[in-house]
C-alpha cells in the first residue's frame, strides 16, 4: 500500500509498525503534527495519548509508561528538548526505553520556529551532564523516517536506552511516496522480559555489556528505578566499586557496540581526492552536488551518515582513505564536522558548508567547496 506522507505523518506510520502504545507529548512547532496524527491513531489500537503541560512533563509520563511495559514515544524540537534534557539523564540512569523524536529548527532559544535547522546534534549527546552515550537516528527520505522510528524502538527497547530519531523541519512536512507494505515483515525487537522463576535484580549484569531483563511495575517482582547511581538491586550506592561498575556498563553498552548500531550509506570512487559527508536534509543537497561534481569529470566520495550517535568512525575512516579534503555541510557551525575531525586526524582537511539563516544548503554551495 503506498501512501504520499509527510515525515511527521512517516514518524506515526513506522510508531504504529513497531507497535508504539504511549505518547507523552506538548505541542511545538514543526513536530506538532506527530502528536495530532498519533492522537487519532493510538486509541485504535488500545494505546494512550496524553498531552502534557510542558516536555518535562511530557518525557517523564513516558518514562513512567514505559516503565510499566509499553512501548512509547515523545516528539519535540530544540526549545523543548532544552527542557526535556533532565529527564533524558533519568532515562540514561534508571536505563528505561523510550523513543524521542527531535524535528529540528532553527535557534539558539526559540530561534526560527517556522525554520530549518541541524544545530541539535551535539545537544542529543552531551545536553545531559554525565556524558553518557546515547543513540540518534537521522533521516533523510520519508521512507528512512518510517524505517529509522521502527529502527528507534528497536534499538531502545534492545539497550534500555533513550533513541533520538533527528528529522528536521524541511523532513517533517516534505511529501514522498512510501510503500508501507515494505515493512510488513520488518523485524520488531521487545524488552527481554525478566524471569518468572529467578531471584529477581532490577539492574542484573555479569558484563560490563550486559543489558538488565525488564519486569513491568505492577507485576509480579519487587521493581525499583532510581535517578541516582544504584546497585543491581536498584538501590542508591556510594560503594566506589558498584559505581564503577554501573558507570561503565551505561557506556560500554552502547560504545562496545556501536558496530552493530551504526548505519551509513556510502558511494565511493576508486582514486577520489575529495569527500562529501552529511546528513538529514543536508545529505540530499550534498548527493546532487556529487552527482553534479561526478558529471564534470571529479572523482568525488559521498558519504550519508545515518547514526550520529554513536558516531560512525570506522565509516568515516574507510570513506576518506586516500582522500585529501573532506566537505561537510550542515545547517549549524560544524558540529559534525568536529566529529569528522577528530576521526581523520590533521592530515586530511575539512572544510564546513554552513548555514543557520533557515534556509537549506544548495548543491552549488557544495560544488564550490569542492
Amino acid at each position: 500500500m503506498k501512501k504520499f506522507l509527510s515525515g511527521n505523518e512517516a514518524v506515526v506510520e513506522g510508531a504504529m509498525i513497531a507497535g508504539c502504545r504511549f505518547f507523552g507529548g506538548y505541542p511545538i512547532t514543526p513536530s506538532s503534527e506527530i502528536a495530532a496524527h498519533i492522537s487519532a491513531r493510538l486509541p485504535q489500537v488500545g494505546g494512550k495519548y496524553i498531552q502534557m503541560e510542558d516536555e518535562i512533563g511530557s518525557l517523564a509520563s513516558c518514562i513512567g509508561a514505559s516503565l510499566t511495559g509499553l512501548k512509547v514515544m515523545t516528539a519535540t524540537s530544540g526549545p523543548g528538548l532544552s527542557l526535556m534534557l533532565e529527564n533524558v539523564g533519568m532515562a540514561i540512569q534508571a536505563e528505561v526505553p523510550c523513543v524521542i523524536v527531535d524535528v529540528q529548527r532553527g535557534g539558539p532559544s526559540t530561534g526560527l520556529a517556522t525554520k530549518v535547522g541541524q544545530g541539535d546534534v551535539h545537544q542529543v549527546r552531551w545536553g545531559s551532564h554525565g556524558g553518557y552515550p546515547v543513540i540518534a537516528l537521522a533521516s533523510s527520505t520519508i521512507a528512512e523516517t518510517v524505517e529509522f522510528t521502527i529502527e528507534a524502538f528497536n534499538l531502545a527497547e534492545k539497550f534500555r536506552v533513550p533513541v533520538f530519531l533527528m528529522t528536521d523541519k524541511i523532513i517533517a512536512q516534505l511529501r514522498e511516496d512510501v510503500d508501507l507494505d515494505s515493512f510488513k515483515d520488518y523485524p520488531i525487537i521487545n524488552r527481554e522480559p525478566a524471569s518468572e522463576n529467578d531471584e529477581f535484580l532490577p539492574y542484573r549484569a555479569e558484563s560490563l555489556t550486559d543489558v538488565p531483563a525488564m519486569s513491568a511495575f505492577g507485576g509480579k517482582h519487587l521493581v525499583r528505578a532510581s535517578s541516582t547511581t544504584h546497585d543491581q538491586r536498584g538501590i542508591p550506592t556510594s560503594d566506589p566499586e558498584k559505581i564503577t561498575f554501573k558507570n561503565e556498563r551505561l557506556f560500554r553498552k552502547i560504545q562496545d557496540r556501536a558496530d552493530e548500531i551504526c548505519r551509513w550509506e556510502s558511494d565511493l570512487q576508486t582514486g577520489a581526492d575529495a569527500m562529501v559527508v552529511s546528513f538529514g536534509i543536508s545529505a540530499r543537497s550534498a548527493k546532487q552536488a556529487v552527482i553534479e561534481a561526478r558529471a564534470a569529470g571529479k572523482k568525488v566520495n559521498f558519504l550519508k551518515l545515518q547514526t550520529l550517535w554513536p558516531f560512525p568512525d570506522k565509516a568515516v575512516q574507510e570513506a576518506s582513505e586516500g582522500v585529501s579534503r573532506i566537505v561537510v555541510p550542515e545547517l549549524n557551525w560544524g558540529q559534525v564536522a568536529l566529529e569528522v575531525e577528530r576521526v581523520v586526524g590533521k592530515n586530511i582537511e575539512t572544510i564546513l558548508v554552513n548555514k543557520t539563516n533557515g534556509l537549506i544548503i544548495q548543491p552549488e554551495e557544495i560544488i564550490a567547496k569542492l
